[in-house]
């Protein structure tokens, strides 16, 4: 039994083996089956995409092949077009060249013919000369024979009588010129005599219009003169002012007529020496400087001295006005001292009468504001009628308006305050030498020297120095030429000469300057 069961057991375990193998190979057979129908899918899928893909690369070659022609196309163009622009300017060269060629051609044939021209009457002319020369020793003889000279004796004698003519006319033309120098000779010993006189200045012109510059030491004078002058140059043509160095020890002279430019001068001069730089640059801008603080000083001047008189309520350009009376003479008196004083008299005198003093005193201090010099007003009017004009625009009263104008009779006065400035004023001036008037005329006629060279076209500056022998005149250079600048100092003289009295000469220096400035930032 137990055997059987074994056999039985081995045969179940047979049979079950076969069983698994027929499972297991079913299985494979259908898995093979399978993979035989994926890969054929794959096969035909990979053989679809391989046509689409070999489509595609045919399409980008054909395209390709196109774009490559279109540019081969267009290259071929382009070469086309320019070989026949060649062509074409090859033409034109021919052309041309063969036109050159024709017009050459003409030119040698029209220059054979003026030669044949010249030749012809070259010959003609020396024919004619030859027929001329025989007939001029023709006439030479027959004159020879009518004369009965010959052709250097001829000559000889005519030699002398012009001799004779020239020996008479010269003769005739010293005796007038001598004649002219008796008539002119005592006008010229007037002009020498005035001269002289004029030279001769009195002390109070030289306090007025001289000004003494003190140094440390002398070697400070080279130092302003500066290299071939162009230091001391520099400062004359900013300030108008002639600055003397000679051998005074220790010391330079400033000379203008003018105060203000002399102050400008000394203090700038000042500034320059302390500051030990000196040179052109410097020089203009410590001359500027030095006019605007002249300026702002002129304003302080004038205030000090309302509030020292106590007058209020003046506008500020009379204060101004004022403070400029400092730097001003009248008859070589100092023109603020004199206003002052009358305006101190006016109001001592206005008390006395019972008058208003404060308007007298208003009145006494601007009576003379009409010398300062204005560029509005014009040189022929009074200095009276100038003021009260000047007092009357800037808003004074009808009282103080009329003093100024008539405090020299040249209008009608309305009110007291007029005579008691007109009185005030001679007491000021009546005292033994508080007047000069050389000096005034003298001032003037500088002032005449300057105002001729501003009435011409592109002068900038002009000074009257060397007391009034030399008229320094700076021009512009943008506007002046060379030669201008040459015509422009003749006509300048001319017009002194004609328009001006003066005696002996006047020097006119007319000065051009180029500047190239550029700044380094």
């Amino acid at each position: 039994m137990e055997s059987i069961a074994i056999i039985t057991g081995l045969v179940g375990l047979v049979i079950g083996f076969a069983i698994a193998k027929a499972m297991e190979k079913g299985k494979a057979s259908k898995i093979i089956t399978n993979a035989k129908n994926e890969g054929a899918n794959i096969i035909k899928e990979a053989q679809i995409e391989g046509e689409n893909i070999k489509k595609d690369k045919i399409f980008q070659a054909k395209e390709k092949f196109l774009e490559l022609k279109a540019e081969h196309e267009k290259v071929i163009i382009n070469k086309d077009k320019k070989i026949s622009e060649s062509e074409k300017r090859t033409r034109d060269k021919e052309s041309q060249v063969s036109g050159e060629l024709a017009k050459g051609k003409k030119m040698n044939e029209q220059l054979e013919s003026k030669l044949k021209e010249v030749e012809s009457k070259s010959e003609l002319f020396e024919k004619k000369q030859s027929e001329l020369d025989k007939l001029h020793r023709s006439q030479v003889q027959q004159l020879e024979v009518i004369s009965g000279l010959s052709a250097d004796e001829a000559k000889s004698q005519l030699l002398e009588s012009l001799k004779d003519t020239a020996k008479s006319d010269a003769m005739s033309y010293i005796q007038a010129t001598i004649e002219e120098a008796k008539l002119t000779a005592q006008q010229e010993a007037k002009k020498i005599v005035i001269n002289t006189i004029q030279r001769i200045g009195t002390e109070e012109a030289v306090e007025n219009c001289v000004s003494v510059f003190n140094l440390e030491s002398d070697d400070v004078k080279g130092r302003i003169i500066g290299r071939e002058g162009r230091n001391i140059r520099a400062l004359e043509a900013a300030t108008g002012v002639e600055i003397i160095v000679d051998d005074t020890p220790e010391a330079i002279i400033l000379s203008c007529f003018d105060s203000v430019r002399r102050e400008v001068a000394r203090l700038s001069l000042h500034k320059l020496v302390t500051d030990g730089r000196i040179h052109p640059a410097r020089i203009e801008e410590i001359v500027k400087k030095t006019e605007k603080q002249i300026e702002e000083e002129i304003v302080e001047i004038g205030k000090r001295t309302v509030i020292d008189l106590g007058i209020h309520g003046l506008h500020p350009e009379l204060i101004k006005a004022v403070g400029r009376m400092k730097y001003r003479s009248s008859y070589g008196q100092n023109l603020l001292q004199h206003s002052r004083e009358v305006a101190k008299l006016c109001g001592v005198m206005a008390a006395e009468l019972g008058v208003n003093p404060k308007m007298a005193k208003r009145a006494g201090l601007l009576h003379d504001i009409g010398k300062v010099p204005n560029t509005e007003a014009e040189v022929e009017t009074p200095h009276a009628i100038l003021g009260m004009q000047w007092a009357e625009k800037y808003g004074e009263k009808e009282d103080v308006c009329n003093a100024i104008g008539a405090h020299h009779d040249e209008i009608e006065m309305k009110n007291l305050i007029a005579p008691i400035v007109q009185v005030c004023d001679a007491i000021s001036g009546a005292r033994p030498g508080a007047r000069r008037q050389v000096l005034d005329s003298y001032i003037q006629r500088l002032k005449d020297l300057e105002e001729i060279a501003f009435g011409f076209g592109g002068v900038q500056k002009a000074y009257a120095i060397q007391a009034g022998r030399e008229l320094r005149v700076i021009v512009e250079s943008e506007r002046v030429s060379d030669d201008r600048a040459a015509e422009l100092s003749f006509e300048i003289s001319q017009k002194i000469q004609t328009d001006m009295t003066y005696p002996g000469q006047v020097k006119v220096t007319v000065i051009r300057e180029t500047r190239a400035v550029n700044v380094a930032k």
